[in-house]
Order: C-alpha cells, then sequence, then structure tokens
C-alpha cells in the first residue's frame, strides 16, 4: 500500500510539473544569494531575469538557466528559494529544475535527478588577513582553527578532512560567515574559489587559502561537479543534457569570469 502511494504522488508531481512546462516557461528555483553564481539586483540589464514576486536575478547559474531555457525554446522564471528548500521545491513541483550551484551528491541522488555537470568547484578556505593561517599552504595547517561550512553543502561535510580542526555549527548562508568571520567568531570558512572571489573583493580584510594538488580537500568527481537537480524521471533531463553538450569548456569558464566581475559586490 505504501509503495502504491508513493507512485500516485510521484505520478501526480510529474503532472504538475508536466502544466507549468505546457505554459511555454521553465521554472527555474536558486538561492538568489550566493554570489558569483547568483545574486538578487533591484534594477534590470541585459543579463538579468525576473525573480518570480519582485526584483531581479543574475549570475552564472543564471547564464546557464537562460541558454537552457533558449534551447528548450522557452520563457525562464527565476524562483527565489532557500537553499535546503531547493530539493523539496523541485519534488513537489514548485519549480522545474534547480540550477543553484548544486552538487549531485549520492545522497540528493535518493531523491531527485540530475543533469550532467555544467561547471567543476575548486574549494577553498576563506581567512582573515591578520589571521595565523592566512600564510596557510595545507590542510594540515589548519588544525585547531575553527572553521565552518554552509548547512546542508559539500562545504561544510569536508571540513573533517582537516586534522585537529574544530568544526563549528554549519551556518545559513554566505553572509552570515562573512561576518562570522571579520568579527573574529570563526576563523575561516569553506568556500568554492568564485565565491571567496566575490567574498575577499567586497571585503578587502579577507583573504582565501587555495592549495596545491594533494594538500587540499579530496572529493569525488561527482561531489566536484556543479548540475542541474530534476524531478525523478523528468523528461526535462535528456533535452538539458543535449544543450549543455553545446556549451563548450571556454564559454562556460568565460561566463563566469563576466559573471564574478559583474556581481554586485564589485561594483
Amino acid at each position: 500500500m505504501k509503495k502504491m502511494i508513493a507512485m500516485l504522488l510521484a505520478a501526480l508531481m510529474l503532472m504538475s510539473s508536466a502544466a507549468a512546462l505546457a505554459d511555454g516557461t521553465l521554472r527555474v528555483g536558486m538561492e538568489c544569494n550566493y554570489p558569483p553564481y547568483n545574486w538578487t539586483q533591484a534594477e534590470p540589464n541585459e543579463f538579468t531575469v525576473p525573480i518570480e514576486g519582485g526584483g531581479y536575478a543574475d549570475g552564472y547559474d543564471v547564464q546557464i538557466a537562460k541558454l537552457i531555457a533558449d534551447g528548450l525554446g522557452m520563457e525562464l522564471v527565476i524562483v527565489k528559494t532557500e537553499w535546503d528548500g531547493l530539493p523539496v521545491g523541485v519534488i513537489t513541483g514548485a519549480f522545474d529544475a534547480i540550477i543553484a550551484g548544486m552538487s549531485p551528491t549520492e545522497a540528493r541522488k535518493q531523491t531527485i535527478d540530475f543533469t550532467d555537470a555544467y561547471y567543476y568547484v575548486d574549494l577553498v578556505i576563506v581567512v582573515r588577513k591578520d589571521s595565523p593561517y592566512a600564510n596557510a599552504t595545507s590542510l594540515a595547517d589548519f588544525s585547531g582553527a575553527q572553521i565552518t561550512g554552509q548547512l546542508g553543502t559539500l562545504h561544510y561535510d569536508v571540513i573533517d578532512q582537516i586534522p585537529g580542526v574544530v568544526k563549528l555549527t554549519a551556518m545559513e548562508s554566505f553572509p552570515a560567515m562573512t561576518i562570522a568571520l571579520r568579527s573574529q567568531a570563526i576563523d575561516g570558512y569553506i568556500a568554492e574559489k568564485p565565491g571567496a572571489v566575490a567574498d575577499t573583493t567586497a571585503n578587502p580584510d579577507l583573504t582565501y587559502i587555495q592549495f596545491e594538488a594533494g594538500n587540499g580537500f579530496e572529493v569525488s568527481e561527482a561531489d566536484a561537479s556543479i548540475a542541474i537537480g530534476l524531478q525523478k524521471g523528468s523528461p526535462l533531463c535528456a533535452d538539458m543534457n543535449l544543450i549543455l553538450q553545446t556549451i563548450d569548456e571556454d564559454t562556460r569558464v568565460q561566463l563566469m569570469m563576466d559573471a564574478t566581475d559583474r556581481q554586485p559586490l564589485n561594483n
């Protein structure tokens, strides 16, 4: 009986998603608070997409979403959603896809499907410039440091790889971690390089530690990649993969560089 109910619920969710797609719109969920991947701004420009409910979204994820929507011949709608609500949103059909710097981890694959990767991450540690950790070159140099990461992310999970680390409670957002770091409540937080560039550009008293091969975090290919999240069995997956295949590596890198330069923290 439980299996039958689950199957019926899944069918209803797919029907809801199909109805949304039938009207020619592609609804994409993202935080709109994670530059340079995605952010919110008050005024539109050639790069932005309206956010449902008000405001405009821009960033690397937004540009990928625009290419996906164009390839599908659909109108793009951004649905601003807190990070931990993104999987639930796509499962329930609140939106059709997650394009939000999300890694296709094995845990997430239990509840949602993913496309091929559209970006690969490089994990770094953001610290204060006056910190004793500012000249670190390996994870071992962070022994005794109080480190955190965003709740529900790979960033928080990899902290366990730091020998002798003091792993603090995960935090909700990067702005919250930046404030905590600048006030010396923490010694550092884990980020992806583009995000670290954004944070340190906006806060000149901060810097980030990038590790050479063998001295940094070890992550699987799935954990290091970023992909589009979809409902289980979504008919969009195959078409989106075909569109992603048309976006060459140079274009992806340029889109990220442009988003990093354009983000509001830099202006």
